[in-house]
């Protein structure tokens, strides 16, 4: 199998193109093992109905219904594919549409992407909590009496606190919830991801404990869910939100329409080496990298000039 290294905001995978294969949970397990880096599997495969279908594979092997840092590289993926600068992606819960973007810095190739649909349903994540059918703004006394949560789909399943300098420090805390949350709990029978909101004087800083993967560099749609309740909450303003994270920092663009909102996630979409995989092999060579690119470089040297959006954490 040919596979290509990609990141969105540091969120790392490695990119597949070809028909579905029933052992693409083992393989990602197989792939994670084999390169601690990776954040798991994206798919490209034939649709129907769009320029390409995606499916994302999580290092434990489980499936999630979408990645936006991943779809910002399927979309550049297949846009360059097609020779085309707007396509429509298959997910699991929606097909969305996709364009490319002016390069944010030299080198940083850039794409937006649609985050759809969007949900404050509780049993849409599912979240179950004191009878409850939304949760919004609103603290949940068993974890902390003064952080104010949010629950929403959107369509992955997202649980975001609006927290202090001090708790995004020290993410303890947030790691001692995300684990019972995604392990035998009365709450979140699929499990959440967790996400810990400060704001900045320019945009939010998140952290995001990703469902089946852990703490990750970023997380797109829980950075596009956060912008959402961020602005909800009156942190920040309708419109173009910046959203910082360990990873670097993206553009989201939140719009509200009589209550109906439309969400636009943009960031990085880079390419950092192809490698060959071998899916029957078990001689510890089964991973090889053929051949690295320089946009590393180049992304590095854009995250240096944004540096001191978030030197205010400390």
């Amino acid at each position: 199998m040919e596979l290509l290294k990609v990141h969105g905001s540091m969120n790392t995978f490695f990119l597949y193109e070809g028909d579905d294969r029933e052992d693409f949970p083992q393989l990602t397990k197989r792939l994670a093992s084999l390169d601690p880096e990776i954040d798991g599997l994206l798919t490209v495969s034939p649709s129907k109905r769009t320029h390409a279908k995606m499916r994302v594979f999580n290092t434990d092997g489980s499936e999630a219904s979408m990645c936006g840092n991943g779809l910002r590289c399927v979309a550049r993926f297949v846009c360059e594919r097609e020779g085309i600068e707007q396509a429509l992606i298959e997910t699991m819960k929606a097909d969305l549409a996709v364009q490319k973007e002016p390069e944010i810095d030299a080198g940083v190739e850039m794409y937006g992407v649609e985050i759809s649909p969007v949900s404050f349903q509780l049993s849409d994540l599912p979240m179950a909590y004191d009878q409850q059918t939304e949760w919004q703004q609103q603290a949940l006394p068993f974890i902390d009496a003064e952080i104010p949560f949010t629950a929403v789909a959107v369509p992955n399943p997202h649980l975001i606190g609006i927290v202090g300098k001090d708790l995004q420090k020290d993410p303890s805390h947030q790691e001692k919830w995300a684990a019972y949350f995604n392990g035998d709990n009365p709450y979140f029978s699929d499990g959440v991801n967790l996400s810990y909101v400060t704001p900045l004087k320019e945009g939010i800083f998140v952290r995001t404990y990703e469902r089946g993967v852990g703490f990750t560099d970023a997380c797109g749609t829980a950075m596009t869910a956060s912008a959402l309740v961020s602005c909800l909450a009156g942190i920040v303003s309708f419109g173009d939100v910046s959203v910082y994270n360990p990873g670097g920092m993206v553009n989201c663009s939140i719009k509200s329409d009589g209550g109906e909102y439309q969400l636009k996630l943009s960031g990085n979409a880079s390419y950092l080496g192809v490698y060959r995989f071998d899916a029957t092999g078990d001689d510890g060579n089964e991973l090889e990298l053929i051949k690295q690119t320089d946009e590393q470089s180049a992304y590095e040297r854009f995250i240096e000039k944004i540096s001191g959006a978030t030197a205010e954490l400390g």
